[in-house]
């Protein structure tokens, strides 16, 4: 993704991204008919990621959302960047900077997660379906979450070097230390963080809602129709 590209037309990019693996999955205009539990999990995610990721990098998808909101951790010592840092205005100003980061950062997201549900082992679709209103995210968690986290970090330590620098030079004064590859790795944590918890709210709502989607295969899966078979 360049950097000149608008963020409309990254948005687009990124929705187009998450659009056509769903598509490709078999049986998308169809019944149920020869689809697999373990396909409609992978499903019900591809379909749960789609609707996070296109909020997520929307301008300010992690800011302006309290599920998703990346915050500054606290900093420590008795310098003057330190006692800089645990003002409210400068807090604000650099965990908005942070949360800007990570809507780039999400962009790098988008590939990994998508890849990961394609390729995911299902060993138990039917318990997962049953499960609770989060069950397929949180698999996904567990097997992709340190993959996520590393595919964002890059991100995070490129743009907090821009972004949150000229913030904190131009009210310090003068480049003073702070550990950015410390911070970078905080955010690109908390950021893979809130990804899971933003897919897990749209699968909660689907499974809450699985006509909604008009999704055939979705609408039997979680309707109940494929678990007893």
């Amino acid at each position: 993704m360049t950097a000149c590209a608008s963020p409309a037309r990254r948005r687009l990019l990124v929705q187009s991204a998450l659009l056509l693996p769903l598509l490709a999955l078999p049986g998308c205009a169809t019944t149920l008919g020869s689809y697999g539990v373990e396909e409609g999990v992978r499903r019900l995610l591809t379909l749960s990621s789609q609707r996070a990721f296109a909020r997520l990098t929307e301008p300010g998808g992690f800011y302006d959302d309290q599920l998703t909101r990346l915050t500054l951790p606290d900093t420590g010592g008795n310098d003057v960047l330190g006692a800089l840092l645990r003002t409210n205005a400068v807090r604000s100003r650099v965990a908005m900077a942070l949360n800007d980061v990570a809507v780039d950062a999400a962009e790098r997201a988008t590939p990994v997660v998508l890849d990961s549900i394609r390729s995911m082992s299902v060993t138990d679709a039917i318990a997962i379906l049953r499960g609770g209103p989060t069950a397929a995210t949180d698999l996904l968690q567990r097997q992709v979450g340190g993959a996520l986290v590393e595919a964002m970090f890059p991100e995070f330590s490129t743009g907090l070097r821009s972004d949150a620098l000229e913030i904190l030079t131009a009210v310090a004064g003068a480049r003073t230390g702070i550990d950015y590859m410390a911070l970078a790795r905080t955010g690109a944590e908390q950021a893979g963080q809130a990804i899971f918890r933003a897919i897990g709210r749209e699968e909660s709502a689907i499974r809450a809602d699985p006509r909604s989607t008009r999704d055939p295969a979705l609408i039997a899966l979680l309707a109940g129709s494929a678990l007893v078979r």
